[in-house]
């Protein structure tokens, strides 16, 4: 099933729903795929610097883990295209009009935005509100 392209439809069907667990952004110098799957890590993203993970916050605490702000994350229920154009940037300029950082990780159904925890709701109503433009 391939995903919407059309970037009208795709803001009039946001669909956001935003998950309950807080959770971190973690580095790792020297890692690679696999390694710290002890965390049950909700992403990886592997760079030059070292491999990034997102967990959940408990588990990185538990870990004693060293990490930069907490999160939630908005998952946007509408099945995107990978190839679809301009809707990382609607999101994130409706974010941004209110302040509010977005980090987006795309998945082959659906878009992820992690917001800052205390902006969670917030950055909810914002996206909601995109539907109704």
């Amino acid at each position: 099933m391939t995903g919407e392209t059309q970037l009208a439809t795709l803001l009039r069907s946001l669909d956001p729903e935003l998950a309950a667990p807080e959770v971190v952004f973690v580095s790792f110098a020297d890692a690679q795929y696999g390694d710290y799957a002890d965390l049950q890590p909700l992403a990886m993203v592997q760079e030059a610097d070292g491999m990034t993970l997102v967990v959940q916050k408990t588990l990185a605490d538990q870990f004693q883990l060293a990490y930069d702000g907490v999160f939630r994350c908005i998952t946007l229920k509408v099945h995107s295209s990978l190839q679809a154009v301009g809707l990382t940037a609607a999101v994130s300029r409706q974010l941004a009009q209110r302040g509010i950082s977005a980090n987006v990780l795309a998945g082959y159904y659906h878009d992820h935005i992690f917001v800052p925890t205390q902006q969670a709701d917030t950055a909810l109503s914002a996206l909601k509100a995109i539907e109704s433009l």
